[in-house]
């Protein structure tokens, strides 16, 4: 499997979220995202990426992208995630291991504003097409996106 490294361009994306403080918990990640996903289906919301952030190590968010009109409620935040410039890398977890994409764009980051091709890295995401619980194809396909200012 190649993987590479690359820039592009995301679009804003309206999103139905969940943010906590705690210890990392799979079960609160897979929790959190079944109940934005019920509170989507129970307002007949569509639905596209969804999106697992890690502002910092005791902090995280899950969100699922909402197309359409939204409000929050129950406890769901809906807000715009910026549109901008990120750096990405898509992989599949099953054949390299998360630790090497991480590390290894942690040094391509550093390599790139090193030679002023970037001024600054901002948020880090894990982006799905859809829930990586259920779906394979969506769990083979994850991308790592980190917002950067040139």
């Amino acid at each position: 499997m190649t993987v590479d490294f690359g820039y592009g361009r995301v679009p804003l994306r309206r999103v139905a979220s969940i943010a906590w403080k705690g210890t990392w918990s799979e079960a609160k990640i897979r929790s959190n995202f079944a109940r934005i996903e019920k509170w989507t289906k129970a307002r007949g919301l569509r639905t596209g990426a969804w999106i697992f952030r890690e502002p910092n190590p005791t902090s995280f968010e899950v969100a699922i992208q909402v197309l359409g009109k939204a409000r929050g409620g129950d406890g769901i935040r809906v807000r715009s995630l910026a549109a901008g410039r990120v750096a990405r890398v898509t992989f599949d977890p099953e054949a390299v291991s998360p630790r090497v994409i991480y590390h290894g764009v942690y040094d391509w980051l550093r390599a790139q504003r090193r030679e002023k091709k970037i001024r600054s890295v901002g948020d880090y995401r894990e982006v799905y097409t859809a829930d990586p619980w259920r779906n394979a194809r969506a769990w083979a396909h994850c991308t790592v996106e980190i917002v950067v200012r040139p």
